[in-house]
């Protein structure tokens, strides 16, 4: 019975099994899950119970998900762009340029000067439309930001904005 990787990598143990001499009655192929019974010197697939990965994240063992792996691929891959964004809480519009931290995010000091319009127009229509919560505000300009940068340069960084009310 193989006991490790995907489903060829079973079947080619198991077809090397075979081809060593092994009767094929009893090669037993089990995926991740299968439940098999050991019965008179024989092995059967009696079941399935739920299986899924567990991952490692440093010390801590399931902690990890899907969802964070995801994060850290899209890190890796596209970078982060962090936006500080101090917006005048009467006017809605931005007190001063906003600050660009990116990381895996080739930039220099000029890279992100054709979004400040793009940040002034999404602050400006929130307000026009009686949004001033920071939670809502930083969602827009995220949404702004990604827009932006996709159409600029055809990447997907993660984008954390930050707003502060002047």
């Amino acid at each position: 019975m193989p006991v490790h990787g995907e489903w060829r990598h079973l079947r080619a143990n198991a077809d090397l099994a075979i081809r060593t001499g092994v009767d094929p009655d009893r090669v037993v192929i089990a995926e991740d899950g299968v439940v098999v019974d050991l019965v008179d010197g024989r092995a059967s697939i009696t079941g399935k119970v739920p299986a899924g990965n567990v991952y490692v994240d440093g010390m801590e063992v399931g902690g990890a998900t899907e969802a964070s792996l995801k994060d850290r691929l899209t890190l890796a891959a596209e970078g982060v762009v962090t936006v500080v964004a101090i917006v005048d809480a009467d006017t809605g519009a931005l007190a001063e340029a906003p600050d660009f931290l990116a990381r895996g995010f080739v930039h220099d000091d000029t890279t992100f000067e054709p979004v400040i319009p793009v940040i002034e127009k999404t602050l400006a229509t929130a307000a026009e439309e009686g949004v001033g919560d920071a939670r809502q505000l930083e969602q827009l300009l995220a949404r702004a930001v990604a827009n932006w940068a996709f159409r600029t340069y055809r990447r997907k960084p993660l984008i954390i904005p930050v707003i502060i009310d002047a």
